[in-house]
Formats: C-alpha cells, structure tokens, sequence
C-alpha cells in the first residue's frame, strides 16, 4: 500500500500570534519537524501545503525531499488547504493528514494508522478516548472529503458522517494541538 503523507501548515496561527510553521522547538522549525517525521514513517510523497507568509516559511525551513504547494485560498480555513494537498497526492492507496501544530505526534502513532491503509478505510488517532490526529483517508474518500471540506472544519463533516477506526495512540505519542504561546511553554516546562 502507498501511503502519502499530507502536512497542513497554511495557518496565519492567529490565536498563536504567527504562522505555526515558524515556530521552532528544539531547534527546529514545527514544519520542518513534521515534515521529517511523515518522512520517517515512510510516507510517499510527502506533500506540504503553505499558505500564511509562504515564502518566509521557504526561506526559514529546509523542506527536503517534499513537495511543497501553494494553497491560495489558505484564509478561508483548513478545508480549503486539505483540498489544495489532496490534489497535489495524487495516486496514494490512502493519506495520513497532519497538522503542522501537534508536535506531539510519533512515528509509532503514524504506524499505527498506516498498518490500516486502504482504499475503503477511514481512521483517526485517539488519546485516552479523545479524537485527535492525525488522520488516515483511504483514497476512495479521497472526491468526498474534498467536497465536504469547507472553512475550519476540513474532513470533521464527512469524517462524523462515515465509519471511521479510532486508533489509540495515547501510549506512544501526544496529540494535543498547540494553540497558544502558553500551550507550547507547557509542553517545554517555561513558565
């Protein structure tokens, strides 16, 4: 089964008070570090959409061995960005969609939804019983998703209307989204 992998890091981050794919931690930038780890699962390709200051985005961040794209529409919310990535897959047995802000995410959480691609296959990751990311969209969900996806919602629609897995990744990662300033000084104990 080919698996893609699809990074959505198009968001001005306006709760965080900048694009969330600037943000560094440990040393590198949250796009960077996102993009290395669908890599490292063995995603193929890997495709990420930029959207909020993308060229400052592609002068900050290495980006290798990825596709980058352009979501023009990026303002509207996460629909239109998974739209612009679900194009640019092409042909996949499924994809695995991750937001660029939940560092959290391993490679061991994204094992555990490839070990389920399919064409017909819906499947998210869960932490102790809450929903979260990333996601695994078999490709015969593919023409739904991208019809369904509209503002902030992105696949939640068609996702709530269809079968999906849940997948618990509570023992090998941490889904939590990084919202807010605060949210990543907890994450690395600062104040």
């Amino acid at each position: 089964m080919r698996v893609a992998g699809l990074l959505l890091a198009a968001g001005a981050g306006r709760r965080f008070g900048s694009p969330k794919a600037l943000v560094p931690l440990h040393g590198k930038l949250f796009v960077d570090s996102a993009a290395d780890l669908l890599r490292a699962a063995g995603c193929d390709p890997v495709v990420v959409v930029l959207g909020a200051q993308a060229a400052e985005v592609r002068r900050q961040a290495t980006l290798h061995g990825v596709t980058v794209v352009d979501n023009p529409h990026w303002d509207t919310g996460m629909g239109s960005s998974l739209r612009t990535g679900l194009h640019a897959v092409g042909s996949a047995d499924a994809v695995i969609v991750l937001p660029v802000d939940t560092p959290g995410v391993t490679v061991e959480a994204l094992h555990r939804l490839m070990a389920l691609a399919e064409p017909k296959v819906l499947a998210r990751a869960t932490y102790d019983g809450e929903i979260g990311h990333p996601v695994l969209i078999g490709s015969d969900h593919f023409a739904g998703v991208m019809a369904s996806a509209a503002g902030d919602q992105g696949a939640r629609d068609y996702l709530q209307a269809n079968t999906v897995r849940h997948v618990d990744c509570a023992d090998v990662a941490d889904g939590a989204d990084i919202d807010r300033p605060e949210d990543l000084r907890r994450r690395t104990g600062g104040a």
